[in-house]
């Protein structure tokens, strides 16, 4: 491998270099902080919340569980796993404090504040001990990570023996009609309403080019056992438009 391709990545489509990559994500979230929740309902038609009730309901949060939430964002998925396991802690980490900002603003972010902390970190140099967590997540924030496989060895690190990662991702449909058919809404629909509801084509135009870079679930779930996982396994979700990886630390 040369040391250009060593030292370069992909931002959507882009190749950029590799030190650019994490300004450009926070560039991003930044800018859509104040739309992104809105924006996930729209683009979605809702879906994202059906998938992120499957995800807890194949993680069953334990009111004994203290959870990582990586590049958590505003804290839904936090939120989810405390209502499902009052008790537990969470710690939702994203490098964008904006998101973090927006977060603490939810309503749900009051009720839970006992149970809830928010830190401001990078998924690849995690600012948390060895063997801390229960559980690590992260949904629809892998693919915008420069390197991932540095991410998943931060996610094994930190997990103690016997705790479970589990990653909500989009990902790869197995039939080539229905994949053309869903890029046909993704490059045409959503950097339109991108425009309309956030006043920002290009951030939406990034992520949906990113979906597109992102390993399909095969390949991914090949990272993960590298990273040290066992029992790694995943759900296709809308037949494959997202899916779930699972891996434990054994």
């Amino acid at each position: 491998m040369t040391e250009q391709a060593q030292n370069t990545t992909h931002f959507g489509f882009q190749t950029v270099a590799e030190e650019e990559k994490a300004g450009m994500v926070h560039g991003v979230f930044t800018r859509v902080a104040s739309r992104y929740d809105l924006m996930n309902d729209l683009m979605s038609g809702g879906i994202h919340r059906v998938w992120k009730d499957a995800m807890m309901d194949w993680l069953a949060p334990q009111p004994w569980q203290r959870l990582l939430d990586v590049a958590g964002g505003t804290g839904d998925i936090s939120f989810r796993f405390l209502k499902r396991a009052p008790g537990a802690q969470a710690v939702v980490c994203d490098m964008t404090e904006s998101m973090l900002v927006e977060g603490r603003k939810r309503a749900d972010a009051a009720a839970l504040a006992d149970s809830l902390d928010w830190v401001t970190g990078d998924a690849m140099a995690l600012p948390f001990a060895d063997n801390s967590f229960d559980v690590v997540t992260n949904a629809f924030g892998t693919r915008n990570i420069t390197r991932i496989q540095d991410w998943l060895d931060e996610a094994f690190r930190v997990l103690k023996p016997g705790g479970r990662l589990m990653i909500l991702e989009f990902s790869q449909l197995p039939n080539p009609a229905m994949q053309w058919a869903y890029d046909r809404y993704s490059f045409n629909v959503i950097p339109v309403m991108g425009q309309i509801v956030a006043n920002d084509r290009a951030s939406y135009q990034y992520l949906v080019e990113s979906i597109r870079k992102f390993p399909d679930q095969e390949t991914f779930a090949g990272m993960i056992r590298k990273a040290g996982f066992g029992q790694v396994k995943y759900r296709n979700l809308s037949m494959g438009i997202a899916a779930l990886h699972s891996g434990w630390k054994l």
